[in-house]
């Protein structure tokens, strides 16, 4: 199909382009045709369709005779004697009331035709989508400029979308994206794609990013869905699923790499209408809320077909599917470069802390990294957006391409609805601007002239707390480190927020505390799901109900949440090692958790009680034990996640050693099978006392210098009268852990420290150096002065 005249091609099928048609198509025309001819061959799949060219474009303009009249009206906006929206309501009129020149009209519906005969049937439905020849640019998203028409049938109707779609290159909006972006708005022209509808009004559809949005994490594929067509997905209306797929272990089609799974709520679907009105919105259903869009092998293979767009293009991807609920297929829409991590300074790290918060008022997922206070001004439509007081914190129930100048003009953003795919998170983001999306009730829960800080700081979930906080950035340059024979690792614990040190060129994750994970994501305690049917505490079983909602095992919620939220942290540095502790909540601890007071014995000194690995083999918590191997279990060898190093704490025995180690293997885990290693965290006496004999047992130890100093000093930690005697330099404190070290060294074992001293004390990191310790773990924010301090301790 090409339909020609004096000016060019008019029309070309979707087959017949490539990326290097951006100039006579736009950007998302161009693309939709390289991934036909280049990666149809690979197996993605995209629907057919037609686009006309920029020669179209000018066609309709030269034959209308618009173009000096528009070029009159954007000279009168320009010089400020006409109005933004009176400039672009004429020339748009132009465009809507201009008439077909006949070669283009017999084109376009030729190309429909054409379409027709194949997918076999007289009077498909089609989307009908603007493509400006100077949008999806690496530099410039042009996020819903122009407009798209879903579920047009028909050839004159089809010619009446292509109209409108012309005029929309002219929207406030466009005229407003182009003049900041430095276009000329005369030199801009605009292609229109024509494709078969996918019917995921039957089914659901989605957006997805060959990287993390929010921290540029360039191993995972984070996909959105919802139900329905996608345009509410894309306007931020829903708020929908999130998974998060790890890229490295794709190739091995015997592992779920699925890192994250959250279900949105999903309140509502777009899909098709009738006669006037071609889609509608309508509610979703309680069953459909309640479940995920994409099973498992779905969005492993968007995670595919994700890397296999990523690698044919050489650049990180924003990419658009949809699936057809009457075939069952998937296909891919769009695809388009992503615009603003990929262009982020790789050699910097910028960090922001919150502290003295107030009052949590709201909470959402986060956009960006940073923090801001500020006064919130509550702008619930777009006819109130001049009440907006410049510089304000903007509350709203979503955005769309017409808030664009209201939003260049806010301090951060907070909105109802939306996921990280939303106009409102891709605008923010491109904006710099910290946003707080899909919160749900910001606009029932915020007021005008409230002050607040709003903090995209503290990983994936964002926070707004009442009040004005103390907001402190810091700046690590990650240039200038060379690699050292000491090992510099980090202390992580929050999974939500792991991706944002994914750039420290740190050697692996030394310390990753099983109870972060538990007391953050899973919040009720293992045996209380075990025995959940005896529970007596009513209130606390209606919360665990709630809780595990759609697991039908309710053991299972803890394995899978465990599961995931360490597979998040092993992501990070894989293939390098993270090394997880397993549980070591004291019994007080433990207590606070859902359900937990029917299971813990009451204890007059918790520090040196049922704690660690005592309680493993117990009969008291050895189910509950049982769960976390299940988990590590799962991580390791259904995820894939083989850089997963296990390590028991608070280990007071040799004979205490055996009986977890034959626990574990009990449980599906034995040291050596798989590549598991097994460490001991190195914290009693008796642990540096006997690590010769530990070390037969155990392939690693981790000094704990916390409690190894209060245990080696007799001092309570927690004393504010013994503060001043709690000291991880004196000499008794050096002297175990030179030994430890030692003997280590002697033994073939790895040995290394995570507590705090390093970070604190730059002397302490030399000596650890100089006695040959492997490796240093350290919290995320001190990694660069610390592996700065080893540098130099290891020079002569």
């Amino acid at each position: 199909m090409n339909s020609v005249d004096d000016t060019g091609n008019l029309v070309l099928d979707f087959e017949q382009l490539a990326r290097s048609d951006v100039a006579m198509v736009g950007g998302k025309n161009a693309s939709i045709g390289e991934l036909i001819g280049a990666l149809g061959p690979k197996g993605i799949v995209v629907p057919p369709g037609f686009a006309t060219t920029s020669h179209a474009y000018w066609r309709y303009v030269d034959y209308n005779k618009m173009q000096e009249t528009m070029a009159m009206l954007i000279a009168e906006w320009q010089s400020g004697n006409m109005n933004l929206s009176e400039a672009g309501h004429e020339i748009r009129k132009l465009f809507l009331r201009g008439s077909w020149p006949q070669n283009l009209s017999i084109a376009i519906r030729k190309g429909y035709r054409e379409l027709a005969a194949k997918v076999r049937n007289e009077n498909p439905s089609v989307a009908v989508r603007s493509s400006a020849t100077a949008e999806d640019l690496p530099d410039a998203s042009f996020a819903g400029q122009q407009e798209s028409y879903l579920n047009i049938s028909g050839e004159d109707a089809v010619l009446d979308a292509c109209r409108r779609c012309y005029a929309s290159l002219f929207t406030d909006r466009a005229i407003s994206y182009r003049q900041v972006k430095g276009f000329d708005h005369m030199s801009v022209a605009l292609s229109i794609g024509v494709q078969r509808m996918v019917r995921s009004d039957y089914s659901g559809s989605g957006v997805m990013f060959s990287i993390d949005t929010e921290s540029g994490f360039d191993k995972i594929v984070l996909i959105n869905a919802a139900w329905g067509l996608g345009e509410n997905i894309v306007q931020g209306t829903v708020n929908p699923d999130e998974y998060q797929v790890f890229k490295p272990l794709l190739g091995d089609e015997s592992l779920v790499p699925i890192i994250e799974k959250r279900r949105g709520s999903k309140e509502m679907k777009m899909v098709y209408g009738n006669g006037d009105v071609p889609t509608r919105n309508i509610p979703t259903s309680k069953a459909e809320r309640a479940a995920f869009v994409l099973g498992d092998q779905e969005i492993l293979q968007l995670g595919r077909w994700a890397c296999t767009i990523e690698k044919h293009y050489g650049c990180p991807m924003d990419m658009e599917w949809a699936k057809d609920g009457i075939t069952g297929e998937i296909f891919v829409v769009q695809a388009r470069p992503e615009t603003v991590q990929s262009r982020r300074d790789a050699g910097v790290v910028r960090t922001y802390k919150v502290s003295k918060k107030g009052r949590l008022l709201t909470t959402g997922l986060s956009v960006g990294d940073a923090a801001v206070s500020g006064r919130l001004c509550l702008i619930e439509t777009a006819k109130d957006v001049e009440n907006f007081v410049d510089g304000s914190i903007l509350v709203t129930k979503t955005t769309d391409p017409d808030w664009v100048p209201l939003m260049k003009r806010a301090a951060a953003i907070i909105t109802d609805h939306g996921g990280r795919t939303s106009h409102a998170a891709i605008v923010s983001r491109e904006l710099g601007l910290p946003a707080i999306v899909g919160t749900g009730d910001a606009t029932y829960m915020l007021h005008t002239g409230q002050d607040v800080t709003v903090s995209c700081a503290e990983g994936d979930n964002g926070f707004v707390y009442e009040g004005i906080s103390n907001i402190t950035t810091k700046t690590l340059d990650l240039t200038g480190l060379p690699a050292v024979n000491t090992n510099v690792m980090i202390n992580l614990a929050n999974p939500a927020a792991a991706y944002r040190w994914w750039r420290l060129p740190a050697d692996g994750i030394g310390l990753a505390r099983m109870e972060f994970v538990v007391t953050n994501a899973i919040r009720v305690h293992p045996m209380a799901l075990v025995h959940f049917d005896q529970l007596r505490d009513a209130k606390a079983k209606d919360e665990i109900a709630q809780l595990t909602a759609g697991y039908n095992h309710k053991p299972d919620y803890f394995v899978d949440k465990l599961s995931h939220g360490f597979a998040a942290l092993c992501a990070t540095v894989y293939p390098k090692p993270t090394i997880v502790r397993m549980s070591d909540f004291k019994t007080n601890e433990y207590a606070g958790l859902i359900g937990g007071s029917e299971f813990e014995p009451k204890e007059e000194n918790p520090m040196l009680g049922f704690r660690g690995a005592s309680r493993y083999y117990s009969p008291l918590y050895k189910e509950g034990f049982a769960l976390e191997c299940r988990a590590i279990k799962q991580l390791r060898e259904v995820m894939g996640f083989t850089n997963a190093i296990i390590m028991i704490p608070f280990c007071r025995t040799i004979d205490e050693a055996e009986k977890v180690l034959n626990t574990m293997a009990d449980n599906g885990l034995k040291r050596g099978e798989h590549g598991l290693q097994v460490y001991v965290m190195c914290e009693i006496p008796s642990n540096v006392i006997m690590a010769d004999k530990f070390s037969e047992h155990f392939d690693g130890f981790s000094i704990g210098s916390n409690d190894l100093t209060q245990l080696t000093l007799g001092v309570d930690r927690d004393s504010e009268e013994l503060a001043g005697l709690f000291n991880e330099q004196d000499g008794a404190v050096k002297w175990m852990i030179t030994h430890a070290i030692s003997v280590a060294r002697k033994t073939g074992r790895k040995i290394g420290i995570c507590g705090q001293a390093p970070s604190d004390h730059p002397e302490f990191a030399k000596f650890l150096v100089k006695a040959g310790i492997n490796s240093i773990s350290v919290s995320p924010d001190s990694f660069v002065a610390v592996k700065r301090h080893v540098i130099a301790s290891e020079q002569p």
